[in-house]
């Protein structure tokens, strides 16, 4: 036989309202036994019937439960105070640093100059004023980036000096040596003047230089 499902609702049958009882009790009283068993729970049950007989169930002592139960609960309640009041002081500094930001972006775009229209006179007046600081201090740490380069190039243009006088002064002070290679050189270039100063023809004449003449050679 199929056994529907009971509805979470009062019994209004007195009989039967005692008799789900009387079964309900003794299965809760065996499911707390059987847990404090098998898991080594400290497990404390009371139950009062309705009209008004005391059940209950310890597995180790009703009265040191109940104190345990109650130094946990103080303990909890303690704990949770200085919880609840680091949440409100965060709170607090969110929504100010929200504001602290809106501020902010307020002045930004007044710098920028967006949103002036509803600015007063003395306002402006404020914005211009830090305005004229700004570049102010801007030109005068481009103005400083500037010394600080040319101080930087002066050093390296006293390097580079020192360093060339260093290689003029071993370079003039150096000998440099002749190679068999370069000698070889030396010797075919003197052999190829010779050889074409020797390939210059020469005609001799004897007789008064006014019975000299110029010989061409015949035409074809």
């Amino acid at each position: 036989m199929v056994r529907g499902k009971t509805q979470m609702r009062r019994i209004e049958n007195a009989t039967s309202r005692q008799v789900t009882f009387s079964k309900r009790r003794n299965g809760l009283l065996k499911k707390a036994f059987e847990l404090s068993v098998l898991c080594d729970a400290e497990v404390a049950l009371i139950v009062f019937s309705p009209r008004g007989k005391l059940y209950e169930f310890a597995s180790s002592s009703m009265q040191g439960t109940i104190e345990r139960y109650r130094r946990h609960v103080k303990e909890n309640n303690k704990n949770k105070q200085p919880v609840e009041q680091n949440m409100l002081q965060l709170k607090e500094e969110a929504a100010n640093m929200i504001k602290k930001i809106e501020h902010l972006e307020v002045s930004k775009r007044k710098l920028l100059g967006e949103c002036l229209g509803s600015c007063t006179i003395e306002e402006l007046q404020q914005i211009e004023q830090q305005l004229e600081r700004s570049v102010s201090t801007i030109r005068a740490r481009k103005n400083q980036v500037f010394k600080e380069q040319i101080e930087q190039l002066k050093q390296k243009e006293k390097l580079l000096v020192a360093e060339n006088a260093r290689l003029s002064d071993e370079c003039g002070a150096q000998s440099w040596p002749v190679s068999r290679e370069q000698r070889d050189n030396l010797s075919r270039e003197e052999q190829r003047e010779s050889s074409s100063i020797s390939d210059v023809e020469t005609e001799l004449f004897i007789g008064p230089p006014e019975t000299r003449t110029k010989r061409f050679p015949p035409r074809k």
